[in-house]
This record gives C-alpha cells, sequence and structure tokens, in this order.
C-alpha cells in the first residue's frame, strides 16, 4: 500500500510499465520527518517555493526568500519559515488559513539537487519566533507528513 501513489498514477506507472521503479523511488527516498541531511539542506538555503490551495481549490505556488536559515527546522517533524509579506495580498497565508496543505521545494541549482516537503501548515499569530525573527508578521509552522528529493 503506497501512501505517495493513489489510482491515477498507478495508471500511468501500469501503461508505462515504472511501478516498480515507482515504488523503489518510494522505498528509498520517501521519509515522514526531517533527517540530519535534509535539516542541513533546508537550513542553508535562502530561497523556496510554497504550494498552497486558494479558496477556490486551485494551487497556487510562491516564492519565499530570506537569508540562509530563515527555514528552521524546529525538530524531526516541524519547520517554520517567517512570513514578510511584501505586497500586501497575504496570499499564500490567506491560502494556508483556509486549506493547511502545502508542498515546499527547496532547490539547490549548483549541486544540483532538490528536495520536496509535504505537511499541514499552522500560523499562530502570537508564535514565539516571531520575537526572534526580524521584521516576520508571521511565522509559518509546518507538520511534516513527507519529505523526499
Amino acid at each position: 500500500m503506497s501512501k505517495l501513489y493513489g489510482p491515477e498514477h498507478r495508471t500511468l506507472q501500469d501503461r508505462f510499465d515504472t511501478r516498480r521503479l515507482a515504488d523503489s523511488v518510494e522505498d528509498r527516498v520517501v521519509r515522514t520527518e526531517i533527517v540530519a541531511e535534509h535539516k542541513a539542506f533546508i537550513e542553508a538555503r535562502d530561497m523556496f517555493w510554497l504550494a498552497s490551495i486558494d479558496h477556490q481549490g486551485r494551487p497556487t505556488v510562491s516564492y519565499k526568500g530570506g537569508d540562509p536559515g530563515f527555514v528552521r527546522v524546529i525538530d524531526s517533524e516541524t519547520l517554520a519559515f517567517p512570513s514578510y509579506d511584501g505586497n500586501g495580498m497575504f496570499f499564500s497565508m490567506g491560502n494556508i488559513a483556509g486549506n493547511e496543505n502545502v508542498g515546499l521545494l527547496f532547490v539547490d541549482f549548483e549541486r544540483p539537487h532538490r528536495l520536496r516537503v509535504q505537511g499541514v501548515a499552522s500560523i499562530d499569530p502570537v508564535d514565539p519566533l516571531l520575537g526572534e525573527i526580524h521584521e516576520a508578521q508571521l511565522v509559518v509552522r509546518v507538520a511534516v507528513s513527507d519529505g523526499f528529493s
């Protein structure tokens, strides 16, 4: 039983005879927690892309950036990042308030390497990290459900 693949994925994997390959990838790289290697990778990034779902059920992707380390791995199941909403839209934050499911994509263009993280986001208006992160308007915490490269 795969947590990553649904019937639609399986139909395509069977059509192109890649089910064994897909299962092997899932077994080798999908993690339900942040391992030390992923922690170091995440905290070294100065940007990532955040996928969220708007009030009409449409997926959106937003760039999020800051100094390396602006995304913090709190523990093996939680990461946090600040919101610096410079354009006043609060698009991603509003999306999260309406649908907590998110995806994050971290990329190192020099190596090249990538890490995907999926999880459930929450925003606490009095998050204790607000006092530690200069100019952050909000802090988003993500309870990680899956991470894979």
